[in-house]
């Protein structure tokens, strides 16, 4: 530590739109004042993925680019950002290195072991060993993930059910040196949604008396869009009069396959695909219900934002979802796969406006308080202290 000050430098693979960027983004800009000082050290996003460069920007962050990091494997382009990453720190000289997601993990702890960086902290975003990569890949990011966490202080986990994952299925670290530190997430805005606010539904033409379904996310295979549009299909033919319209809000390398399968179908032109929106306290302010129906999701932040804005959610029961929806309370959990179920709940809500109000008001309740952007760097300063007391 130099003048007193704490220097910690955050790795991650890419700031695309998602949790992870907004994560490590918000901590940065936070985590810079009379006892921290933080750099951000960030790679290339994906083809037809959106950055979010747009936020740093807002919050004061400039991150160090490794252009040849990025979430795809590529030996050439690997070897070529462990050595970039070496020599960043080996010049800022941090006393932590805290690194997200895979990729970022691997590469960044190593370097930060080989540069004598006396705390090394990674944090699992998600649940990489499902349904992300090939069972061979899984298989080996689980034994590297077990061999760096002996050289890490601590494992920061989202949930409750990734620590539970982590610790006993994965045994990837005992009990002890993992942490559980929910998301934080700058919720300000979102808690004032009370009404519609029109803005949305008058760019698409969709008038008050409609029902609007959205699913907020990347258009990848682990999201599971096509399980969506099936509930969608059913949704409509059990609808009789009930006028009701979806929205897929995002953007990704399934977006022209699912476009295609909407049409095929039959319900395209009841199903609108907006692309990303900046503005997404307008879009949770003219949705009545949030969808969400992956495979696997480590802490949706779709979800929490919807809660926030006061919005009843029906989302597949998946990893760490049910640490965020309580089942009948804030919105519905259905199992992975079951679309039949996820209409009947969707048109449950949909004939119900002051359901629908009530689990939004108990969402609200529940995520202002556990997923706020203040309660996020509180936990993790202390833990920074923790990590370092005793050192030098």
């Amino acid at each position: 530590m130099r003048d007193g000050k704490i220097k910690i430098v955050r790795i991650i693979a890419r700031l695309n739109v998602g949790g992870p960027a907004i994560h490590t983004i918000l901590l940065t800009g936070e985590l810079n004042d009379d006892r921290f000082e933080s750099v951000l050290v960030s790679g290339s996003v994906d083809a037809g993925e959106k950055e979010m460069d747009y936020l740093a920007e807002k919050k004061g962050v400039k991150p160090v680019a490794v252009p040849e990091l990025s979430r795809k494997v590529d030996l050439r382009k690997d070897f070529t950002a462990f050595f970039k990453i070496l020599r960043i720190i080996k010049r800022e000289k941090p006393d932590i290195v805290h690194t997200h997601t895979a990729k970022a993990g691997a590469l960044g702890r190593t370097a930060a072991v080989l540069a004598g960086v006396p705390v090394r902290i990674h944090t699992f975003h998600g649940h990489i060993f499902e349904n992300y990569f090939s069972k061979p890949q899984a298989m080996l990011f689980l034994f590297i993930e077990r061999f760096l966490a002996l050289f890490s202080k601590y494992i920061i986990v989202v949930s409750e059910v990734q620590k539970e994952e982590i610790v006993k299925k994965y045994k990837i670290a005992g009990e002890e040196k993992v942490k559980v530190v929910p998301l934080g997430l700058e919720l300000d805005r979102l808690s004032l949604i009370g009404s519609r606010n029109g803005k949305l539904r008058g760019e698409l033409g969709i008038g008050d008396g409609c029902v609007l379904i959205g699913i907020i996310g990347r258009l990848v295979p682990v999201k599971n869009h096509r399980m969506f549009l099936d509930a969608c299909k059913k949704l409509f033919d059990l609808a009789g009069g009930l006028d009701i319209r979806c929205i897929v809000v995002g953007d990704g390398e399934e977006r022209e396959g699912l476009e295609r399968y909407a049409r095929e179908l039959g319900i395209r032109e009841k199903v609108v695909f907006s692309g990303w929106k900046k503005e997404m306290a307008d879009v949770y302010a003219d949705l009545d219900i949030v969808a969400l129906t992956s495979l696997n999701e480590g802490t949706p932040v779709a979800l929490i934002e919807a809660l926030a804005s006061c919005r009843p959610v029906v989302s597949t029961d998946v990893g760490g979802v049910k640490d965020v929806v309580e089942d009948g309370i804030n919105g519905y959990l259905v199992a992975s796969g079951d679309s039949a179920g996820f209409a009947k709940r969707c048109l449950e809500l949909a004939k119900d406006p002051e359901k629908r109000r009530s689990l939004g008001g108990n969402g609200r309740q529940r995520v202002l308080k556990r997923y706020s952007k203040e309660r996020l760097v509180r936990d993790i300063k202390a833990l920074y202290e923790e990590a370092l007391a005793g050192i030098n």
